[in-house]
């Protein structure tokens, strides 16, 4: 597995008195090592920060803030590619369920019409991944943070949360349990958060991106959840923020491998 270097940056104006949670950080999973380093000022002052990790490695940073310009720097040097992420028990009925995102009840009649439902689990994720990337464009700008699955199919484009919520709504109409994953992306044109879908196969969380943006092999999981309500880089509790500009870089140190989206590749 080739390295990974990450780098971010944030600059938030605080209006009002606010708690502030982040997801940026590479996520924690047995085998991965990661040499990093997290700074948060305001108005020059280092702010303290809480670190929350949920049971799939996700590290949510939490903030108490006050009125001011908050400066958020991150870096990451990732030199092992961790142990894939293992089916737990109650996987199968969480990411089956209908989510804000993801309103796979809605999908049953399209999936009745469009998909043959004897072909395997492995079969059915290849033909969902072909429908979603077939149907859509690939559009910055034209898709808000209130556009579900639904949406995404009316409009026929989006960006690659939409790609993974229309994916994800369809698996989960067709059985197949899955869920969102954001990600670093290293080849990633233009750079900036990603997301993909990993699906359960064969006992198997496996990864698949309908967008094929990016090569699925040097992906580096930041957060996972039932859709992007579960996994957003920022989230404002109480208060009034304006995110003026962020910045985002995630490089593979030698060349990046070739992806034709054919292989079972699993995320760490």
């Amino acid at each position: 597995m080739t390295a990974r270097d990450i780098r971010v940056t944030l600059d938030i104006e605080v209006q009002t008195p606010s708690e502030l949670e982040m997801q940026i950080a590479v996520a924690h999973v047995p085998g991965i090592e990661v040499d990093e380093a997290l700074e948060v000022t305001l108005d020059g002052a280092r702010v303290d920060v809480e670190e929350l990790v949920d049971p799939l490695g996700g590290r949510i940073h939490r903030m108490q803030l006050g009125a001011g310009e908050l400066r958020v720097a991150y870096r990451a040097a990732v030199e092992d590619p961790g142990t894939p992420v293992a089916v737990a028990p109650h996987d199968r009925s969480v990411y089956l369920r209908p989510s804000r995102y993801a309103e796979s009840d809605r999908f049953l009649a399209l999936v009745g019409s469009q998909f043959d439902r004897g072909r395997t689990p492995a079969e059915l994720v290849d033909d969902v991944v072909a429908f979603v990337a077939s149907r859509l464009r690939y559009v910055p700008g034209v898709s808000d943070v209130n556009d579900s699955a639904i949406d995404t199919l009316l409009d026929g484009a989006g960006v690659c949360r939409d790609y993974a919520h229309l994916t994800i709504a369809i698996l989960r109409a067709l059985g197949i349990p899955a869920r969102l994953a954001a990600v670093y992306a290293p080849g990633l044109s233009p750079m900036d958060f990603h997301a993909v879908v990993e699906a359960i196969v064969d006992d198997e969380w496996i990864v698949v991106d309908a967008t094929r943006l990016a090569p699925r092999q040097t992906l580096v999981r930041i957060a996972t959840g039932r859709d992007a309500a579960d996994t957003a880089f920022l989230d404002n509790h109480g208060g009034s923020i304006l995110l003026r500009s962020y910045g985002i870089l995630a490089t593979a140190r030698g060349s990046l491998p070739v992806d034709d989206g054919t292989q079972r590749l699993r995320l760490a």
